[in-house]
């Protein structure tokens, strides 16, 4: 049988782990969240109590988390994977990161002997369940052929960006930029469409069969219209992102003016209350509303 280990199961990875036992694979999981563990332990999911366990059970696992704080968490320690893994393992590392967190990841992940693929993903929960999320892989080519198959299970698209590692992460920066550029100025244009008197929903049907279509703003604001932030994307994560992106664009001598923009849009949002809700949130977040109490 089809082996696969998944360490964080919340909103992305517990959709990895639905998607891949529908598709007939064991699913090994560990989550330091026991109503997770419990949910996909009733989908057939093999539970596990730490990183080094399930790593003493298969042999290619991923670590889908939020950020580097919860990588290292992951790794270190007496259950932490690093002192199970050895040559014959392989870790999709599947957060957004820093280029610098990334391959110093790597570094310690070779020191005893086991592979990354750098692989952030971006989709959303729903897409990550359907398989139809994306991944941007950056790893050898003999390394991709390899797991090419998880791989195409897991996305679809599955982009084998780079043998360069660093690059997925380089890639997801530049996409989450873009996507924070996005819905800021999606947002914007709603709340100009409002103080103008327009139909806010007929008028994001206009936008989104013309010009200004963004694949954010159609899955952010028909959420931001009804008033709905159930948090499928917290607001911190693209507010990590954006700072995340900004330093790399420094550190390569590129401008980026809407770019600083926007991390100050998330920025403000967050420090208005709205950091444990969606980012469909920025919506009113741009009108200066915070959350009710």
């Amino acid at each position: 049988m089809k082996t696969f280990g998944v360490i964080g199961a919340g909103n992305m990875g517990g959709g990895m782990v639905r998607n891949l036992l529908n598709k007939g694979w064991q699913v090994h999981v560990h989550d330091i969240d026991p109503t997770v563990m419990k949910a996909l332990g009733q989908a057939g999911a093999q539970l596990h109590d730490s990183p080094h366990a399930l790593a003493l059970a298969c042999k290619v696992l991923a670590i889908v988390v939020v950020d580097q704080i919860q990588v290292n968490q992951v790794l270190d320690g007496e259950q932490g994977l690093l002192k199970a893994v050895d040559a014959s393992h392989t870790v999709l590392l599947c957060p957004t990161l820093g280029v610098d967190e990334v391959l110093h990841t790597a570094e310690r992940l070779a020191a005893r002997g086991a592979h990354l693929i750098d692989a952030p993903m971006s989709g959303g929960p729903v897409r990550a369940q359907e398989g139809s999320m994306s991944l941007m892989v950056a790893c050898s080519q003999a390394l991709f052929d390899r797991h090419a198959s998880l791989l195409h299970d897991l996305a679809d698209p599955a982009l084998h960006v780079s043998q360069r590692t660093g690059d997925g992460a380089r890639t997801k920066l530049v996409n989450n930029l873009l996507a924070a550029i996005n819905l800021v100025g999606a947002s914007e244009v709603m709340n100009l469409a409002t103080h103008m008197g327009l139909d806010p929903q007929v008028t994001l049907n206009v936008i989104q069969s013309s010009s200004g279509k963004s694949w954010i703003a159609g899955d952010r604001l028909p959420r931001a219209l009804m008033g709905d932030w159930a948090p499928r994307a917290h607001m911190t994560l693209l507010g990590k992102d954006t700072q995340l992106a900004l330093k790399m664009a420094q550190q390569a001598g590129a401008p980026t003016p809407l770019g600083h923009m926007a991390t100050a849009a998330f920025a403000q949002a967050i420090e208005q209350g709205w950091a444990a809700h969606d980012d469909a949130a920025m919506l009113v977040s741009l009108r200066g509303q915070r959350p009710e109490a």
